[in-house]
């Protein structure tokens, strides 16, 4: 039997979306309630650049419905961006080691406590079997040149036993003999190797359309739109990603999903073309294509809100 295949999209708060998708009017509090009965998982955000605290954790739970997914972005420092001492909770501040330009070392004693928080913070959604990975989404300067994959086994080992899939935004990881190494390394630690939809091109930040499972409960894609030059040379997200998928390019994506869904339990397809609605919206049309109910449609809950 085919594997489950998840929609959704990479955040649920993105301004596009209060500005385009979301009914006017709709109070903060109810989008993500709202964006449930349309989505059946989504990827937290907000967690790339603070640890959420548990609070606000447990209100996620109670406003979704029960089966309802949330994959987690790690922390950008975790994910070897830089980031400021102000994106590290309090406590953690003060032992911290900071260099050029402000920026937070990374240690293994930070990583490992960074990491152990965001697991803590983040018990509820476990506790409530809505946890569907921690996502690792790497900087483009994690290199196969310069860095190796066992750097990582620190962190995986200190998220563990939760799942996690990695991105790795440097196409050298899969060019030639080492593309069977990556998935290897992946396969051995049981992490999930996250595929990508990107632009066309051979820049070294656009990684091609290769498709892996490297654990039997989870293969994952993410859709990034297709604009070339804004992908390489934009500076907003909305220059990066916006991108108006068509329904010729969503069957493609379907035929990559259905093939993950043969070989895995779960496949998570999350829309990060993040410019105005176009994410939502082409996450929606998805749904469609490959037979799910998308939920009612948003022009619906606008007439009944109004």
């Amino acid at each position: 039997m085919a594997g489950r295949i998840l929609v959704g999209t990479s955040s649920w708060a993105d301004p596009g979306f209060v500005k385009r998708w979301y009914p006017a009017g709709l109070p903060a509090r109810e989008r993500l309630p709202w964006y449930a009965q349309r989505f059946e998982a989504v990827e937290l955000n907000s967690s790339f650049y603070a640890i959420p605290d548990r609070a606000s954790v447990h209100r996620w739970v109670e406003r979704t419905p029960p089966g309802f997914v949330f994959d987690v972005k790690v922390h950008r420092l975790l994910s070897r961006h830089a980031a400021g001492l102000d994106s590290l909770p309090p406590d953690l501040r003060d032992e911290a080691e900071v260099w050029g330009r402000g920026r937070v070392r990374l240690t293994p004693e930070l990583e490992r406590r960074l990491a152990k928080r965001l697991v803590e913070e983040c018990w509820p959604l476990a506790e409530a079997g809505k946890l569907g990975a921690f996502l690792v989404q790497l900087t483009p300067a994690f290199s196969p040149h310069r860095h190796a994959l066992d750097e990582l086994r620190g962190l995986i080992e200190a998220l563990a036993p939760h799942r996690v899939a990695i991105e790795l935004r440097h196409r050298g990881w899969v060019e030639g003999e080492r593309a069977q190494e990556t998935f290897g390394w992946l396969s051995e630690h049981g992490v999930a190797w996250v595929g990508v939809d990107a632009p066309p091109g051979d820049h070294v930040t656009i990684m091609p359309p290769v498709d892996a499972v490297t654990r039997d409960d989870l293969a994952y894609l993410r859709l990034h739109g297709r604009n070339t030059q804004g992908y390489v040379s934009g500076k907003s997200v909305a220059e990066r990603f916006g991108w108006i998928y068509s329904d010729d390019e969503l069957r493609e994506v379907a035929g990559r999903a259905r093939a993950l869904a043969e070989q895995a339990a779960e496949v998570h397809v999350m829309f990060n073309n993040n410019r105005d609605d176009d994410a939502p919206s082409a996450a929606r049309r998805f749904r469609e294509l490959i037979g799910q109910d998308p939920g009612p449609p948003p022009e619906d809950a606008q007439l009944r809100l109004g």
